[in-house]
């Protein structure tokens, strides 16, 4: 078992809940960083929170342009939420691709039970149409992609301990979005999300907890 019974008050207890530039610039210190968190257990990838998130109530759109609740939509079934964007060079497809490998060696009833939500945190230029065409390729298709209004998005992912920042744009002209690397599995049996995953997080990794994290056990 996972779980840490320490308790700490910011994400710098480890990188990998720390706000991810997916690029060179500077993460600076976001008080949206701030949140009490289980202490992650170096070598290990997933942290068991001793007290699990609750699902944020967030109405977005998703691909196909149509609302998506995502407690409505996902209730009672094994999730895992990631906030992100398209033109990340690294983390974010990263993150996605180890997801779509590991889903893979699930059984297919399995495959079909989990739901994994990827949340744009750039939603002026992550519209519906560029998620739909980006998932596929940096993920997997049977993935939803949400896109819609950035302060509620911001605010969604706080409840789940999840720092953003507006994309900014850099000096060579590349935008940039500051966020929270990590990836909260929510248990189909409580509707929480009780694991967290860092960036460092391997398609091995998933692909060793997801049969458990697909039952609501802990990893």
């Amino acid at each position: 078992m996972r779980n840490k019974t320490a308790v700490v008050a910011a994400f710098v207890a480890a990188a990998a809940l720390s706000l991810s530039a997916c690029s060179t610039g500077d993460s600076g210190n976001s008080k949206d960083s701030v949140l009490e968190v289980s202490k992650m257990e170096e070598q290990k990838p997933g942290t068991v929170l001793d007290n699990p998130y609750v699902k944020p109530d967030l109405v977005l759109t998703d691909t196909k342009g149509e609302k998506y609740d995502l407690r409505a939509e996902t209730r009672g079934k094994p999730t895992m939420i990631f906030f992100g964007y398209t033109n990340c060079p690294d983390v974010c497809p990263l993150t996605m691709s180890n997801i779509a490998i590991a889903k893979k060696k699930l059984p297919k009833a399995d495959q079909e039970k989990l739901q994994v939500v990827f949340v744009t945190t750039d939603p002026d230029r992550d519209t519906p149409a560029e998620l739909a065409k980006w998932l596929p390729s940096a993920g997997d298709p049977s993935f939803v992609g949400l896109s819609g209004d950035f302060s509620t998005i911001k605010a969604g992912a706080r409840q789940m301990g999840i720092g953003i920042d507006p994309a900014t744009k850099e000096k060579d002209g590349g935008v940039v979005s500051m966020h929270g690397a990590q990836v909260v599995a929510f248990s189909p049996k409580t509707d929480r999300g009780y694991v967290v995953y860092g960036e460092s997080t391997t398609a091995d990794d998933y692909a060793k907890d997801l049969p458990k994290l697909i039952l609501g056990e802990k990893p």
